[in-house]
């Protein structure tokens, strides 16, 4: 009987089933906002992964080792009042995680570049907070496991975050996994489910809604549950305290927001009965309302932390194929918990766009193996209009193009939050 060598497995397996029901017939979908703390975390995460990755790439011609994935952070304090308000204590942001600090005799400034993007981050995503930050950094140069010292020189993965120069990174031979990993997509997304995120983003992104609005905040939080012919939804919306005199504007301003609400709703969803219900905790004649100084509620007490918020596909849909990688902040070369899932999303709309079927893609990786190969390849159709092999063309196509796919992440043409 043959031995396989100690780390080696058999690579790429495709399992395939057609004629697989599309799930269509219960919607449970959630989408947070843009700046709800815990997409406030994710962001910011990939920001810092996007702007490190960019300055590697052009002051060494490669992407340094570096994780930001486990970035967190904790709310401050705010004092609100209708027309007006103010910061106490400031948001406290925990850059946790590893970068390389010097390839060869260069120093790469990590702690000057880490801080620039997250006071840049702030500026631009919640203006208000201003400069009530705390900035910790807790960053280390510390290799995995698998350093084994025997007397016989330095093992090489001690050198994984301070390379004697490019040429020593692995990934410079070849790309390689670094976990054993699972990525999940699907396509098509139904009506309601787009309907959630257009929703989410009209109230709570930089467009024309919030810009015509000064009171609206921006930490919208989006549930829905659709079942046959009807949409129920429940959502969050702050206001910003200084540009809200009263207890009645606020509900005036409510109003607003739920006509908008009905308005998306009848040109997006016009087969469904759709109810609308907002702030479901206020009690206006208590003034116990969503009222910020902010926008958001990191101003007070409330925490984000990365991999809490939406997935990949821009929502957290328990009745949908996802996985709980954190994927923002990741590596985007060769970390498999971020790039699997872009691949298995990616492979998913092409067998779609193809041919217009349900398509479900699961990659599954085994660390230290090929990353164009996932260990095992699952897939699932509906209908039979397509076969295996069309199947691992699309697939092959797809993961053959990691460098290019890494490329589109770091310069922002690939975005998830």
């Amino acid at each position: 009987m043959a031995i396989k060598p100690v780390g080696a497995v058999a690579g790429s397996r495709l399992i395939f089933v057609s004629n697989h029901p599309e799930p269509q017939e219960l919607h449970l979908i959630e989408r947070k906002g843009y700046g709800h703390p815990d997409t406030l975390a994710d962001a910011l995460a990939e920001e810092l992964s996007r702007a490190y990755s960019r300055w590697t790439q052009d002051e060494f011609g490669a992407i340094l080792h570096h994780n930001f994935d486990k970035l967190a952070l904790l709310g401050g304090l705010s004092e609100v009042a209708y027309g007006g308000g103010q910061m106490i204590d400031p948001v406290r942001v925990l850059v946790n995680g590893r970068a390389t600090r010097r390839c060869g005799q260069e120093q790469v400034p990590v702690d000057e570049l880490v801080t620039e993007t997250v006071r840049s981050f702030f500026a631009k995503r919640l203006p208000d907070v201003g400069d009530h930050l705390q900035i910790e950094l807790n960053i280390t140069t510390n290799s995995s496991p698998g350093a084994v010292h025997n007397g016989d020189g330095s093992p090489e993965r001690v050198s994984w975050f301070s390379p004697s120069s490019v040429e020593q990174l692995r990934e410079k031979r070849q790309l390689i996994s670094n976990d054993t990993s699972i990525g999940s997509g699907f396509a098509p997304e139904a009506p309601i489910e787009r309907f959630v995120k257009l929703l989410t983003d009209t109230l709570s992104g930089p467009g024309a809604f919030r810009g015509e609005r000064p009171w609206c905040g921006s930490d919208v939080k989006v549930m829905a549950v659709a079942h046959d012919d009807e949409a129920n939804v429940v959502l969050c919306v702050p206001q910003k305290s200084e540009h809200v005199a009263s207890r009645a504007e606020y509900l005036a301003n409510s109003e607003d927001i739920l006509a908008e609400c009905h308005r998306l709703a009848a040109i997006e969803l016009p087969d469904l009965k759709t109810s609308f219900s907002l702030n479901a905790r206020d009690i206006p004649d208590r003034d116990e309302i969503y009222l910020t100084y902010t926008g958001s509620s990191i101003e007070s007490g409330d925490e984000g932390v990365v991999g809490r918020g939406n997935r990949i596909n821009g929502m957290i849909a328990p009745f949908r194929p996802q996985n709980l990688e954190a994927v923002n902040g990741k590596n985007p070369v060769y970390h498999v918990g971020k790039v699997y899932n872009v691949a298995a999303q990616r492979i998913a709309q092409r067998i779609h766009r193809r041919y217009g079927c349900y398509a479900e893609v699961h990659l599954v990786s085994a660390t230290g193996q090929p990353l164009a190969k996932p260990w095992q390849m699952i897939v699932r159709t509906s209908g039979t209009a397509v076969d295996e092999t069309a199947v691992r063309q699309i697939a092959d196509s797809v993961l053959g193009d990691f460098p290019g796919l890494t490329q589109e992440i770091i310069h922002g043409e690939l975005r998830f939050v």
